[in-house]
């Protein structure tokens, strides 16, 4: 890349093997702002501490903080057993500032929500974060299907607006999909993918469509997983072994769909379903299951039983 690239200046395009590139990139990246700390809130805070980047994590009330200490400590400790933390948790952990109010953000080149799918939710509160922001600052979303351009409809600075979908367990899985829109400014998405780098993340971009591609692709082969099960085709364990051994898939669509949760693939799909049409509409078994409490991993019981 020539010295007259735009890109030169940003951090990222030197020596990034180098630790003391990746200590000045963190720098000069702090604080980045994380707005909700539950399961992905907290893992995404996780894998920014362990980049050694100052991170303030705003949640909406002390006892929600609370929870989100919890999640960031265990997983903290989780990798630091494992011989996968640059450190110990107590140290990373002295680089996180936690807020209830939206103000400390005031500082942050980079902020990425991070609450439930909730449309309506999502507008309101990207809208309050950005006008704590900088005019240059990066707001990201961490959904991982709705429309950015349904989002940022009330944003004053769209241009500097994107998605960041990471994928769950943060600290473990190496994809973050970009996701832009048509106004998104060309100098945010290369920040982006240079924080990934920094990050220990692979990239890909999309353009802005509902479900990205990892949901949209994701989303139907479970749906027709479920298909399968209530049509008596196959069992959920014979459907798993069929796609990990004869493709090779690291987990069956059934086994993913108890760990990612079915009532989160159930709104996925309801809301695909309303944009994309027939091919996602939702098989009354999922639904019997999400009436039913049978969630997956998180409720205990799924296609499969968990402790």
């Amino acid at each position: 890349m020539s010295s007259a690239d735009p890109r030169d200046d940003e951090p990222g395009h030197e020596d990034q093997a180098s630790p003391d590139h990746q200590a000045s990139m963190a720098r000069r990246l702090s604080p980045i702002g994380v707005v909700g700390g539950g399961t992905m809130g907290s893992g995404i805070v996780h894998v920014l501490l362990a980049a050694g980047i100052n991170v303030t994590l705003v949640e909406s009330d002390q006892a929600a903080l609370e929870r989100a200490d919890r999640l960031i400590r265990r997983s903290l400790d989780a990798a630091h057993q494992r011989g996968k933390l640059p450190g110990e948790p107590e140290d990373l952990l002295t680089r996180l500032t936690t807020a209830v109010i939206h103000d400390p953000l005031r500082e942050a080149r980079l902020v990425v929500e991070a609450v439930p799918e909730v449309p309506d939710l999502k507008i309101t509160l990207l809208s309050e974060i950005e006008k704590v922001l900088p005019d240059e600052a990066i707001l990201a979303t961490n959904t991982s299907s709705l429309s950015l351009a349904d989002l940022s409809r009330h944003l004053s600075r769209p241009n500097r607006f994107l998605g960041m979908h990471f994928f769950n367990p943060v600290p473990v899985q190496v994809l973050l999909e970009v996701i832009r829109t048509e106004r998104t400014d060309r100098s945010a998405l290369d920040l982006v993918h240079d924080l990934a780098g920094l990050l220990g993340k692979e990239t890909i971009e999309i353009q802005d469509s509902p479900g990205f591609a990892t949901s949209r692709l994701g989303v139907l082969l479970g749906l027709e997983a479920i298909r399968m099960v209530e049509e008596g085709v196959a069992s959920p364990a014979d459907i798993d072994k069929a796609m990990t051994l004869g493709y090779r898939y690291p987990m069956g669509p059934c086994r993913l769909g108890d760990l990612v949760g079915h009532d989160v693939r159930l709104g996925i799909a309801d809301y695909l379903w309303a944009q994309l049409g027939p091919r996602f509409e939702p098989p009354q078994l999922l639904r019997d299951m999400v009436a039913a409490g049978k969630l997956g991993k998180k409720s205990g019981e799924g296609f499969y039983q968990w402790d």
